[in-house]
């Protein structure tokens, strides 16, 4: 099997590494490595994600999910410490680089785990799931990944979504809109989409 970020074991030799950054105008340093996304610094639609995300209004739990090593859960914790916010990833290397950064930057309403996907969150509900999903995973675990984040989220929860048009973001657009009642273009930049579909409240 090829060494992929979303591999649950990459094969590539481990080699860590520390990146600083400002989120929000907020310091974060997260430590990163080989195997997983992103590794050399925040990329630049996860950045744009956590700078357009704002809480929705009903009451619940955040979920990254794919959070890699943990630059979008960790900031969104820090910045709704009123919330518990879950990480997961299949990627057992990065969800151990995740719980280091959660420490590293003093964030403690975090819950990190292992997970393929919604794997062992069956009985969890969210008022907000974040993912800049694994494109490169193929349109079959994407829209998986879409449809059980819909089956998790409250009534009036919503999903946040970042993409690139040239990756699908029509595509996706479009698939959400079968899901849920309610789908925004919330940003654009530099070619990335944020998207938030809002689940109808009963």
């Amino acid at each position: 099997m090829s060494d992929h970020y979303y591999s649950k074991q990459p094969q590539s030799k481990e080699k860590s590494s520390s990146v600083e950054c400002t989120l929000k105008h907020h310091p974060f340093t997260f430590t990163t490595g080989a195997g997983v996304f992103s590794k050399k610094g925040i990329d630049f639609g996860s950045r744009l994600l956590i700078e357009t995300f704002q809480a929705p209004e009903v009451a619940g739990d955040f979920l990254d999910l794919g959070c890699g090593y943990g630059p979008i859960g960790i900031s969104v914790a820090h910045f709704h410490q009123d919330r518990q916010v879950h990480l997961v990833d299949i990627n057992e290397r990065a969800i151990e680089l995740a719980q280091q950064n959660a420490e590293r930057n003093n964030v403690e309403n975090t819950d990190i785990k292992q997970s393929d996907g919604f794997e062992h969150l069956q009985d969890h509900t969210f008022a907000a799931v974040l993912t800049n999903p694994p494109i490169r995973a193929g349109k079959k675990v994407i829209q998986h990944f879409f449809k059980t984040s819909a089956e998790h989220l409250v009534e009036g929860g919503e999903l946040w979504v970042v993409v690139q048009k040239k990756q699908g973001a029509p595509s996706v657009i479009s698939y959400l809109s079968t899901l849920f009642s309610e789908v925004d273009v919330i940003g654009r930049k530099k070619g990335y989409h944020i998207i938030r579909a809002r689940k109808k409240l009963a």
